[in-house]
């Protein structure tokens, strides 16, 4: 098998780094003292909740959703695993769309299990009829990554309907979005995950959640790993959703410099896809843009380049600062 990628992490200090989705803000103050009064409360010895109910009591209040409802996870690719054990069975079969997230066909070939996917429709849409109703389990990534576009509830809800087995919407990015597939979950069938690493700025801290059924989410305990999440990112996690002041105004500055980003690729000349995520996905019709992602690495700029076959390339550009983009925006001017 081929292992999933992850974006270039570099060593140096120097690099711009627009290639993994990282908020680049710091995460809230109270994050950081939750943190804090576990080094000190003599915490590191013991092991950590193996259901979080701390995290789970604040998430289940700040999203209006019941406590039992959530199961913790180390990062939302952790929980992605365990609904994969979960659900597919030797054999099975995993459905998703394309272009879109790439760790989906991983965790299908280290369970066993086949991969299809299936593309996108025109603007981004879902095909309909849904050509894979087979499926033992089915992701949608929405928003979706690379293109940052997102699935109507309504046809989110048609899909549920058609599956043999349960969708699950990967919502990593839907704190950037006008809506979110909650409401779904009550349709019993339909399981929506989480992640903190973006919209509350802790992709080093990892963490992430499920939201399913109660009586879902007590036979997913069985399948997870007894402690995997530490108490560290316990802490911190509900310290992040208890300050949604602070996660408002960062929510709201990385919105802001997305826009500005987009109208200044398109004024370049790249074909831009309007995104609800915090990145944004540029291609190009005149020119490759692979060399334009190698001359900005050189450059000391990182962005992703990812190549879809069929589907084409193009470049997820991650929303920086202010100061960062400006600084994206002169290099590209120069380039294209």
């Amino acid at each position: 098998m081929a292992g999933y990628v992850p974006g270039e992490q570099p060593r140096e200090d120097e690099f711009i780094k627009l290639n993994t989705n990282e908020n680049p803000y710091p995460p809230s103050p109270r994050v950081l003292a939750a943190i804090e009064n576990v080094l000190h409360d003599d915490r590191l010895r013991k092991y950590p909740d193996p259901l979080g109910t701390q995290f789970r009591q604040t998430a289940g209040r700040v999203l209006g959703v019941d406590p039992e409802s959530i199961l913790i996870g180390n990062g939302s690719d952790d929980v992605l695993t365990i609904l994969t054990r979960a659900f597919v069975p030797e054999g099975g079969l995993v459905a998703s769309l394309t272009p879109s997230y790439l760790l989906y066909q991983t965790l299908a070939d280290i369970q066993g299990g086949r991969f299809e996917a299936v593309p996108f429709g025109p603007d981004w849409s879902l095909p309909r009829p849904w050509p894979l109703p087979q499926a033992a389990l089915t992701f949608v990534a929405n928003p979706n990554s690379p293109s940052g576009t997102v699935v109507s509830l309504e046809a989110l809800r048609h899909l549920a309907g058609e599956l043999r087995g349960p969708l699950v919407i990967d919502e990593a990015y839907v704190d950037f979005a006008a809506a979110n597939a909650l409401p779904l979950v009550n349709l019993g069938t339909v399981i929506v995950t989480r992640s903190l690493s973006k919209s509350y700025s802790l992709a080093g801290l990892r963490f992430g959640f499920a939201i399913a059924p109660p009586e879902l989410v007590q036979q997913l305990v069985k399948v997870k790993d007894s402690y995997n999440c530490d108490a560290l990112s316990l802490a911190g996690a509900a310290a992040a959703l208890e300050d949604q002041e602070y996660f408002r105004v960062t929510r709201s500055k990385v919105i802001a410099v997305r826009q500005r980003l987009e109208r200044d690729l398109t004024r370049l000349g790249f074909r831009v896809v309007p995104s609800q995520a915090n990145f944004v996905w540029a291609s190009r019709a005149d020119q490759p843009v692979r060399p334009i992602f190698e001359e900005l690495k050189r450059r000391k700029i990182l962005v992703r380049y990812m190549d879809y076959g069929p589907q084409g390339d193009g470049l997820r550009i991650s929303v920086g600062t202010d100061q960062e983009i400006d600084q994206l925006i002169a290099e590209l001017a120069t380039i294209v």
